[in-house]
């Protein structure tokens, strides 16, 4: 999940918060683990002093019988069935009554073994046990000579382990809630944190979406020393793009003014040969004018395909095209459909061109009616996979003209082609829109229109601006 997403600051929050609540989580339990060794040594200890006390208690009386009253500050020693008893009993022959705890009754403690639960270094041991009434005991016991005469006794003292439990557990409580308040003021600061150390990119990410647009042609401001070479980077490409674009324009502008000469003598020189050598002359000169501004055309929209820098506004060029159309062809109704906001990722020039080619064949053919409309799609040209990349305006030009059969669409777009030879043209328009389209790795298409006649479809790219 982490890998896949595509957002910095989701990255470093999940990790930051996966990382927090790992660390949380094992000091919760290294802390409780060390809390509980603490109290079940702390009550070991207890264990341990009553049982002192109880051994300096008792001793033997007359008759010799066990004798002593120990008294160990604890109510709960005189209290029925609490867990909390002391017991002394005579060992080996020594033989006489024990002694035990008024909490006890007529209770019985049992006595593992010793291969069971040895005595340690200072000769006690502790061991766990369930009462009669099913309280958790931990018992401590010893064995002590009592006299000269070698009579021995052995001594326990039990304390309910419920204690230790509900110790532990009003201190856990507390431990967790802590740390899960800590922990998510925590989150939370580090949130902020991360949000305010990633602004700079967010700035930087603007700035670009500025550029793309063709609000700004630079990133400016200050950054901090980890994206300011980022940003100078990107701000000398950009330099270095505009110079290759105006390069290219310039040897492309040199390139056409060069040959522009030759080829106009060329064809000034045919009308002066007889008719068969000037028209073989004349068409050869055409042909390479043709190819020579085909080709060029090219050049130069290689040059500068794709650059940030290309940017043409769709309404206002749009409407500058069908004004003008509208004036030279009065008779016909051409209508206008733009969404607002588009913008081609072109130069103004090529855009005219395709369009205005599309315009022009369309007022020949059209006999009252021609409508225009440009929109966004998310549909990008079939087989390019460019549609996810990037943004594609579709324009379409129908009118209401005789239109084409389908197997004269692929005939009126070869270059040169003209199906009806009775109205003006060159034959070079279609092919041209279809070839400055294919360059911009774009799209066009004919196909019947709504309104009956053609419909010629461009898929064009968009400036678009990244919201990721």
């Amino acid at each position: 999940m982490i890998r896949g997403s595509r957002s910095l600051t989701v990255r470093v929050l999940l990790l930051a918060t996966l990382w927090s609540a790992l660390s949380l989580v094992t000091i919760a339990v290294v802390i409780s683990t060390l809390y509980r060794q603490g109290v079940e040594r702390g009550f070991n200890n207890l264990l341990r002093a009553q049982l002192s006390n109880v051994i300096n208690s008792v001793s033997i009386g007359d008759g010799n019988s066990l004798s002593g009253s120990p008294e160990l500050g604890d109510l709960r020693f005189s209290q029925p069935e609490t867990g909390w008893y002391w017991l002394v009993e005579p060992l080996g022959n020594f033989a006489a009554a024990p002694l035990a705890s008024t909490s006890l009754g007529m209770a019985e403690l049992s006595v593992p073994s010793l291969e069971e639960v040895p005595f340690d270094e200072h000769y006690e041991r502790f061991y766990p046990m369930t009462d009669s009434v099913g309280n958790n005991l931990l018992v401590a016991e010893t064995e002590v000579v009592l006299d000269g005469g070698d009579r021995a006794a052995r001594f326990r003292v039990s304390g309910n382990l419920e204690v230790v439990e509900e110790e532990v557990s009003f201190f856990s409580t507390r431990l967790y809630l802590s740390l899960a308040v800590f922990g998510l003021g925590g989150l939370l600061v580090n949130g902020l944190a991360i949000l305010y150390g990633l602004k700079p990119l967010d700035r930087a990410r603007r700035a670009l979406e500025k550029i793309r647009g063709g609000e700004a042609e630079r990133i400016v401001g200050d950054y901090p020393r980890e994206i300011e070479p980022l940003a100078n980077e990107i701000n000398a490409l950009i330099d270095s793009n505009r110079r290759i674009v105006e390069r290219a324009r310039m040897q492309v502008g040199n390139l056409a003014h060069s040959l522009k000469t030759p080829i106009a003598v060329l064809l000034n020189e045919a009308r002066g040969l007889d008719k068969t050598h000037g028209d073989v002359v004349r068409s050869q000169a055409e042909a390479m004018q043709a190819q020579v501004s085909t080709y060029l055309n090219r050049a130069r929209i290689a040059a500068q395909r794709d650059s940030v820098l290309a940017r043409c506004d769709a309404e206002p060029a749009l409407e500058r095209l069908v004004r003008v159309m509208r004036r030279l062809n009065p008779q016909i109704d051409i209508v206008l459909e733009v969404a607002p906001g588009l913008a081609f990722a072109m130069e103004q020039q090529d855009v005219e061109e395709t369009v205005g080619n599309l315009l022009e064949n369309a007022a020949r053919f059209a006999k009252a009616r021609i409508v225009v409309s440009a929109a966004p799609t998310a549909q990008g040209p079939e087989g390019t996979g460019e549609g996810a990349r990037r943004g594609w305006v579709e324009v379409s030009v129908e009118d209401d003209g005789p239109g084409l059969a389908p197997d004269q669409i692929g005939e009126a777009l070869k270059r040169g082609k003209r199906l009806d030879e009775s109205k003006p043209g060159t034959g070079l328009g279609l092919s041209i829109v279809k070839e400055i389209s294919s360059e911009y790795q774009g799209s066009f298409g004919l196909s019947r229109a709504a309104i009956g006649g053609l419909k010629a479809t461009l898929v064009l790219p968009a400036v678009t601006r990244d919201t990721a």
